[in-house]
């Protein structure tokens, strides 16, 4: 024992890039919380090295993710049928994760209440629903640059729901993008044969509920420790049990269902690259936010939709006018310096202190030049 009376650590190196291991006197493990990404762990890597890792994941995941959902709505005849697509996504999400389940080869009991969970369901379906359904009446990189600006109502929601708290350059970066989000939808709407003010309503509401979703799980996952697999395989099993009810009740499921089945290939068989590749993602972001934070996740996802944006242009045709690329860009803007505020916390003290400071050295300068004349 040292002089403080506490235990004394053991250190374990680590290899290839791993995190040292920490065992202290009593040989209790004090090692990092446990991140893994399906079968394969990142735990004792270092922070860098899970964070490009899970990037990565994100960006490649998803680009496959938006270019095969776009594909799907190309098909002549399908856009009413977006939330049946989204009832097919919830059925594979449920088969990929009763898999992904199976061969953890783990006890299976559940950590997470199912109360949180419930909630946790609803947010999926309206977040994944809406954005789905959208597509019927935007144009894909209208949808995208909605999504661009989610880190607004994640703020809000870390503020309400967590007790955060945020510096002067977060919320500057909200307001850029809340700048270029309103000059490209207004951009949509002069171009685009396909806006529609129910379509934007729709995607503002999958907005708020994909925000709340972030911090909800990041809560939830910290303080019962549940893993990724478990609040994927639930919100999404109770979240199709939802949208199944409510397509028989309202009479839109045999409809969604007899259009799949006159073309297979493109509805079913697109949804299932569609599907895996954003399960494959949904692992990589819940990562992301075990270990940094929902923000600081959100801001990742918001820079691989800039990517999306570019290929959906590049890949389908559609109208283009240079107040896309402006409002773009202010967007961009406004990812960046929510990139530079985490690596420079800056809070409205500093930002007082500092200003105070330039004014007085402004000052002084000017009292000295007037010196220097007279």
């Amino acid at each position: 024992m040292s002089s403080n009376n506490k235990p004394d650590s053991i250190v374990v190196n680590g290899i290839g890039g791993l995190e040292k291991r920490t065992y202290n006197s009593l040989g209790k493990n004090t090692a990092p919380e446990e991140l893994k990404i399906l079968c394969f762990t990142l735990t004792y890597y270092n922070k860098t090295t899970q964070f490009m890792c899970c990037c990565t994941g994100v960006f490649i995941l998803y680009l496959l993710y938006g270019y095969m959902q776009e594909l799907i709505f190309t098909l002549e005849g399908f856009k009413p049928f977006g939330w049946f697509l989204t009832l097919i996504q919830f059925f594979y999400y449920i088969l990929f994760g009763l898999f992904e389940r199976k061969i953890e080869n783990k006890n299976q009991k559940r950590c997470i209440p199912m109360r949180t969970y419930i909630i946790l369901a609803a947010l999926t379906l309206g977040t994944m629903g809406l954005s789905n359904s959208s597509l019927g009446y935007l144009n894909y990189p209208t949808q995208v640059i909605f999504k661009c600006c989610k880190l607004i109502p994640v703020l809000i929601g870390s503020i309400l729901i967590q007790g955060k708290k945020y510096g002067p350059l977060d919320f500057l970066a909200a307001i850029a993008m809340c700048l270029g989000l309103a000059l490209f939808t207004l951009a949509d709407s002069q171009v685009s044969p396909n806006f529609n003010t129910f379509g934007v309503a729709m995607i503002s509401m999958a907005l708020l509920c994909d925000a709340a979703i972030g911090n909800v799980q990041e809560k939830a996952m910290r303080e019962h420790k549940a893993p990724s697999s478990e609040v994927v395989l639930y919100s999404y099993g109770l979240g199709f049990c939802y949208l199944f009810i409510i397509m028989i009740l309202s009479g839109n499921f045999t409809p969604g269902l007899q259009f799949c089945l006159e073309f297979p290939t493109e509805t079913f068989g697109y949804a299932f690259l569609f599907s895996l590749s954003g399960y494959l993602g949904i692992q990589f972001v819940l990562a992301l936010v075990r270990s940094t934070g929902a923000p600081i996740a959100a801001t990742v996802t918001t820079a691989r939709k800039a990517v999306t944006i570019a290929i959906s242009f590049v890949f389908f045709s559609k109208p283009f006018t240079m107040q896309y690329l402006w409002s773009g860009l202010i967007v961009v803007f406004g990812i960046y310096i929510n990139v530079y505020s985490k690596n420079h916390k800056l809070t409205f003290r500093d930002l007082h202190l500092k200003c105070k400071n330039l004014l007085h050295v402004l000052s002084r300068t000017s009292h000295r030049r007037f010196l220097m004349e007279v």
